[in-house]
């Protein structure tokens, strides 16, 4: 890809084996920002990440899943359209780093985490000039790896359904107004097909709105998706409880250091209790975006359904009309075709090729 950080490493012995396992490929992308694109298979994965089978199955290609943020003992498996990632507590696999789609992804993966070598300069600069911008890193630190890296999957996820979704409505509008101007076969075929896109994509878009509100209708499965949290609990699972809240972490830990993080995760588990407000913050953020946009797509289907009524009474009054004028012309040849003597038609026999004045069923 051309980017500085990705590493392509040479083919080994062992991948030159034959498996038999598809491989995948995947980019593997640590808390600093360094990245590497691999070819791994599902055994390999596991190898790696301890997740099970099953949840690799969410990732598959050939299987179809509806989009889904999986929360594991330690990892978070996410499925979001072209979005399959597998994230820890300290780095990410994305699936496809090649597509283009998924490019964008990666790029604000590495604007988002900050590289090694500018963690070491921020530690050695002077604090005295560089007090404010502490502060910011603090509060930009404060967020554990894994939601950083969450956050930057559903907002890759969101700004790309909306920009499907602007992309219809400016193809849509026009086309509908055109239709109701002018009714014809290429109108209707065009409004057809926009029609099949508009509920293509709202089906795509009602699919991430379900799944985060039912992540932020359950304080448990967002608790899963705390991983830092977890490892934190397991390597030391009285630390939590014997370190107060309003104890803050220690001064001689740098605040971009890992362990500090780690730490303020920690401080967050009170006696047995998880606190998911900054998780249930950052899902109502893009919960409300991808609620914007369905309500997009929701107008866009309302205006459709307007036009198509409108078209409809337009073609009822068309018909009405030609009911009306052929009626009219059955009632003139009714009038005529009856067999009643009429005063005004004597002397004007001419005009009518049989004259209807005798009665033909008077003669016997």
């Amino acid at each position: 890809m051309g980017r500085e950080g990705f590493i392509v490493p040479m083919e080994t012995q062992a991948s030159l084996k034959k498996k038999t396992a598809v491989s995948w490929r995947w980019m593997l992308m640590d808390d600093s920002g360094e990245g590497a694109v691999l070819d791994l298979d599902k055994y390999d994965i596991m190898r790696r990440v301890p997740i099970h089978a099953r949840d690799l199955r969410i990732l598959d290609p050939m299987l179809s899943y509806p989009s889904i943020i999986l929360g594991r003992e330690r990892a978070i498996v996410l499925n979001l359209e072209h979005i399959k990632a597998i994230i820890t507590s300290e780095e990410v696999l994305l699936r496809d780093p090649l597509d283009d789609n998924v490019i964008p992804i990666i790029e604000e993966l590495q604007r988002r985490l900050p590289p090694v070598n500018a963690i070491c300069k921020g530690q050695v600069e002077d604090e005295e000039n560089h007090g404010a911008k502490d502060d910011v890193e603090s509060v930009e630190q404060e967020s554990p790896f894994e939601f950083r890296a969450l956050e930057v999957a559903l907002e890759g996820i969101c700004s790309f359904l909306d920009a499907r979704t602007r992309e219809l409505e400016t193809a849509a509008y026009p086309a509908l107004d055109e239709l109701t101007s002018k009714i014809s076969s290429r109108n209707l075929d065009r409004v057809r097909k926009l029609k099949s896109a508009m509920t293509r994509l709202t089906s795509r878009v009602q699919k991430v709105r379900d799944e985060l509100e039912q992540l932020l209708d359950d304080d448990d499965d967002m608790a899963d998706l705390y991983l830092s949290r977890k490892s934190v609990k397991a390597s030391s699972p009285n630390s939590a409880s014997s370190i107060p809240d309003w104890v803050p972490p220690s001064p001689t830990i740098g605040s971009n250091s890992k362990i500090s993080r780690i730490s303020r995760a920690s401080l967050t588990t009170i006696n047995g209790h998880n606190d998911v407000e900054e998780l249930e913050m950052l899902l109502e953020a893009y919960f409300m975006q991808i609620e914007g946009t369905l309500n997009k797509l929701t107008t866009l289907r309302e205006y459709i359904d307007d036009t198509e009524d409108y078209i409809n009474i337009q073609l009822e009054l068309f018909l009405s009309s030609g009911t009306v004028c052929l009626s009219i012309y059955s009632l003139v040849a009714a009038i005529f075709g009856m067999n009643i003597p009429y005063t005004w038609k004597e002397g004007h026999g001419y005009v009518f090729k049989w004259d209807f004045s005798v009665d033909p069923f008077s003669y016997r």
